[in-house]
């Protein structure tokens, strides 16, 4: 196999799908030389079989707001692979969502899901609908009508969703509610549910927790500690703000969180005061991080993202792809940032990743760091099929050793002559081997 050809292939058969190639390119070259040990891969054609969805349901979706009139959306499910296991992925509603999105998303949730060892498959969904600015009633009808087209195509066996960037437990909550009323069943369709009715605990805060877990085993393969290191954040959702509740625990400082809409900028570091108020402004109130500069009189700069306006010791992108391009890394590198660990899915260039591998830096991708979402979905469908709930110190702890375990696999594919541990080779190897393994097994399908 050579990756040049197979991505030639797939710009001429996807010319305008930029995320899902920038996506595919990414992990086909860190995975060339293996690939190639195994001639039985290439006579079955698995690396293009890997990288085309197993199917992509798409729907239109018709909705009432609160004045009575009628809207219409596109809805999405990418059913990528489920050579390991049931697809699972969650559900984005934001008005960038598009197809490329969505396989670019579903690609990265494979191998994500593999690294975490729990028998998952990839998938990822949603639409280009944002709650942003709709009455409650308006998201619930949405999320309504969104299931009303879905739910032939999942079910816990089948396809397991869960949240995303603008699905949080409301709307997870009234998509269950749906689920179970089309199907008259009851069951772990859905993850990131409801305590009351089959959630686990501590999996809002899973994806933020488990890139802390994984950040301080890459930090601990230098002998460095995180008490008093200065930390950049981006985004102010729940993997942003879990992130930084879990940084403060631990001694560190956060130093900025974001929004679409700018950046706030907190010199000494966010008090857990600080961070009450962004969870409740951001999660109660639907408000602006602009709203918490004024209100704790710190500076805020309209439009930017963190990464070029400060000095940091370690950057943590938690808000969406493509948000450090190679200036930024080129900044946070001069600026003294010895380590980056990725809480969002692929938010950093392809041009800075080459910059922050260049210059040997600590830098985690997001289909190993931000694996503790997913990893504690899993652990909720383990509950629901058990009809347990176990407790909030249990699933932390398997959430660790699953971190600790993401880590060890980089490791043993990533780590080099000279010591250096290459965390996208390493991730992106030990995620492949795996789905290879089980897609050879079960034959051409």
């Amino acid at each position: 196999m050579k990756a040049q050809d197979v991505l030639f292939d797939l710009r001429r058969r996807f010319p305008h799908e930029p995320e899902y190639l920038q996506a595919v390119e990414e992990v086909l070259t860190s995975i060339q030389d293996v690939y190639n040990e195994y001639p039985a891969f290439d006579r079955y054609n698995l690396i293009e079989r890997l990288c085309i969805p197993d199917r992509i349901i798409s729907f239109r979706v018709s909705w009432v707001d609160d004045k009575g009139k009628v809207h219409t959306n596109m809805g999405y499910r990418v059913q990528h692979n489920n050579a390991i296991g049931p697809y699972k992925g969650g559900i984005r509603f934001h008005s960038s969502v598009n197809l490329s999105i969505l396989k670019f998303l579903a690609f990265e949730q494979t191998f994500k899901n593999s690294l975490t060892t729990l028998s998952m498959g990839g998938a990822k969904g949603g639409s280009d609908f944002s709650p942003r600015g709709k009455s409650d009633m308006e998201v619930m009808r949405f999320c309504q009508a969104f299931v009303q087209e879905l739910w032939r195509n999942i079910g816990p066996d089948t396809d397991v969703p869960a949240g995303d960037i603008g699905v949080g437990g409301r709307e997870v909550g009234y998509m269950f509610g749906e689920y179970k009323k089309m199907t008259r069943r009851y069951n772990g369709t859905f993850t990131g549910k409801g305590l009351e009715f089959g959630g686990s605990l501590i999996r809002p805060e899973a994806t933020g927790y488990g890139n802390v877990y994984f950040l301080l085993e890459m930090m601990s393969t230098r002998g460095i500690d995180i008490r008093g290191k200065k930390v950049a954040i981006s985004g102010s959702g729940n993997v942003a703000t879990y992130t930084a509740q879990k940084l403060l625990e631990l001694g560190a400082k956060v130093i900025s969180m974001s929004d679409s809409d700018g950046t706030v900028f907190v010199p000494e570091g966010l008090t857990s005061k600080e961070l009450d108020y962004i969870f409740e402004l951001k999660n109660i109130y639907r408000g602006r991080i602009s709203e918490f500069a004024e209100e704790f009189g710190y500076e805020y700069f309209p439009g930017q993202r963190p990464w070029r306006l400060f000095k940091c010791d370690i950057a943590m992108p938690s808000a969406t792809q493509n948000e450090i391009d190679g200036e930024d890394a080129r900044a946070l590198i001069e600026g003294g940032c010895f380590a980056v660990s990725e809480g969002a899915n692929m938010p950093s260039t392809p041009e800075a990743i080459k910059e922050f591998l260049n210059a040997r830096i600590l830098y985690a991708p997001g289909k190993a760091a931000n694996a503790g979402g997913v990893s504690v979905s899993g652990l909720e469908m383990a509950q629901n099929s058990q009809m347990l709930s176990w407790s909030r110190e249990e699933v932390d702890m398997k959430l660790r050793d699953i971190m600790k375990d993401i880590h060890s696999q980089c490791v043993k594919y990533g780590k080099s002559a000279d010591g250096y541990i290459n965390y996208v080779k390493g991730a992106n190897i030990a995620g492949f081997m795996k789905v290879a393994r089980a897609m050879m097994a079960q034959g051409v399908l």
